[in-house]
């Protein structure tokens, strides 16, 4: 694959949501094999049980993980459960600590909180610290009661993310008819927890799911298909085949089963009188 641009994620946390951050992890790889093959871009993830080193230096072990992470870093994304963590010589926990050098440096900074259930055998004060630090932490942050919904909000941060940081070769890209890219599908899975009620009428609590579709490409789509892959557990509501303009956002809708361990789209589409098709991991 030629001319592939990659920038860095970053997981700053304490260590107690360790199942955060595997799902950041496993949401960015799945990014990627949603879109590097079309999209020439690749994410890679950082965290500092697998990335930092032991290093002797002169400063404190925070300064050495701030040295070979945030610095590296392109994107970071906080995560808090029920601890803030422990102070460092600078700042009220080392995950502070790398949201501040890396706000410092002009770098996107994503703060997420876990809003289910706390331990029962929860450390009180740090909790405490938690909630003073969030009640008093400026921008916006968002929270999370399970690891959908994280995805989902961390699949749209990185694409936020990436529209300023491909800002420039966007822009090189429409002013220079000679690199047109024609069809560029982007792909963005979502979903959203509602209340319901069962025949008994008592309530539950469902999860309604769906991917959008929309073309970043100069170039219309036609006869666009949205299915699943050959042995999926699950289905796609797609009213189609139809067309989906350069700039247009398309939307399917996914009914997963209890067998669904894995959703895998293809989508099938005309260009320039051309069949084309890509595959897209959603989970």
């Amino acid at each position: 694959m030629k001319n592939v641009r990659m920038y860095t994620v970053m997981a700053a946390s304490p260590s107690d949501i360790p199942q955060a951050r595997q799902t950041l992890k496993e949401a960015i790889h799945a990014w990627n094999s949603a879109n590097t093959s079309h999209r020439n871009i690749i994410l890679l993830p950082l965290l500092w049980e697998h990335d930092s080193v032991p290093l002797l230096g002169d400063g404190d072990g925070q300064d050495v993980i701030n040295q070979q992470l945030v610095d590296r870093a392109d994107i970071i994304f906080a995560l808090f459960g029920s601890r803030l963590g422990q102070p460092t010589s600078k700042a009220l926990s080392g995950t502070v600590a790398e949201m501040q050098k890396a706000h410092d440096a002009g770098k996107p900074v994503h703060p997420f909180f876990y809003k289910g259930d706390i331990p029962q055998d929860a450390d009180l004060e740090q909790l405490q610290k938690l909630r003073d630090f969030k009640k008093n932490l400026g921008g916006l942050h968002a929270d999370f009661v399970n690891n959908q919904e994280l995805t989902t909000m961390v699949w749209q941060a990185i694409e936020s993310d990436l529209a300023r940081l491909e800002f420039s070769l966007e822009d090189q890209t429409i002013s220079d008819p000679s690199k047109a890219k024609g069809v560029d599908f982007l792909i963005q899975p979502a979903s959203e927890r509602y209340a319901d009620t069962d025949s008994r009428g008592r309530l539950k609590y469902k999860i309604r799911r769906w991917v959008e579709i929309t073309n970043r490409g100069d170039t219309d789509a036609h006869d666009v298909v949205v299915e699943p892959v050959e042995d999926q557990n699950f289905w796609v509501q797609w009213n189609g085949p139809i067309d989906i303009q350069h700039g247009q956002t398309r939307k399917a809708i996914l009914q997963y089963t209890m067998a669904t361990s894995r959703a895998e789209i293809i989508i099938r589409w005309t260009e320039g009188g051309e069949e084309k098709s890509m595959h897209a991991q959603l989970d």
